[in-house]
């Protein structure tokens, strides 16, 4: 039976098997990802003899986090790129006013694109350095279904909320020239606010608990602590409340900021 929903999943399909056929980009990826992983362990396994329960983390926490930040870099597209930089291309060579044509909505159309490429990542970038850290390092793994099952929710809204803020940098292509500087600004950012440089629960205070309600903690930090236990029960429901509120609010925006530039910006191109 066909439907939006086949057509979705087409999509989605077509991208898999594009990021498919990178076979050595994704093999020098998986490698680079492994390195840093291990280098990132050491470092953090250091800080942590000093001070051994530093934010509630242990040992053992903290090298997994590591494992999982390196596992999520590509899974969500954390310091950009991904279907929405393809719209970005499309806005300054002026093809974007075909897309506004097609049988199914811009914001759908690559939304589904990234979840494709988001999948192939998962099995290839994210499961195979995982498995790496496992073998060279004392992992935690999550305790019980109820777990894993709170983690698998978690995972597809980090990819919401990472894809919906990186639409909307995309689409600043439609009133400034170059969309670059805005990217780069934005991955510095995701780059710190998510925790992949260092976990959120470090930072103390106020500063602390603001970065820990950001969008970008929605990235690593909210996952890995369903992940290691650090979120249970209520804590884990009010985690997931944080990612599924933010990627409400940022898709919302998206389709808002969509409509106004489907009626009132001329493209680049013509």
């Amino acid at each position: 039976m066909n439907g939006p929903g086949s057509l979705y999943v087409a999509i989605a399909t077509r991208a898999f098997r594009r990021y498919s056929t990178y076979t050595g980009a994704t093999v020098a990826g998986i490698f680079t990802n492994s390195v840093f992983g291990v280098i990132s362990s050491f470092v953090l396994i250091a800080v942590w003899r000093a001070n051994p329960d530093a934010g509630g983390y242990d040992t053992t926490d903290v090298v997994t986090y590591v494992w999982l930040g390196q596992a999520m870099i590509m899974t969500i597209a954390l310091w950009g790129g991904g279907a929405p930089a393809d719209l970005a291309a499309r806005i300054k060579s002026g093809d974007v006013a075909l897309d506004f044509y097609r049988p199914v909505g811009i914001l759908g159309w690559y939304l589904a694109a990234d979840v494709g490429r988001s999948a192939f990542h998962l099995l290839s970038r994210g499961l195979v350095p995982t498995l790496v850290g496992g073998l060279l390092f004392d992992l935690r793994y999550p305790s019980g279904p109820w777990v894993w099952m709170a983690f698998a929710a978690s995972l597809p809204l980090a990819l919401l909320v990472s894809f919906a803020i990186r639409f909307l940098l995309a689409m600043t292509a439609f009133w400034i020239l170059d969309d670059q500087g805005a990217t780069l600004l934005a991955s510095a950012a995701a780059v710190f606010f998510s925790g992949l440089t260092v976990p959120l629960v470090l930072f103390p205070g106020w500063f602390g608990d603001l970065v820990r309600v950001l969008p970008w903690a929605s990235y690593l930090q909210v996952p890995a602590d369903v992940w290691l236990g650090q979120r249970s029960g209520w804590s884990a429901v009010a985690g997931l409340g944080l990612q599924a509120g933010w990627a409400a609010i940022l898709l919302g925006a998206c389709a808002l900021l969509l409509r106004v530039a489907e009626r009132r910006v001329v493209v680049q191109g013509g």
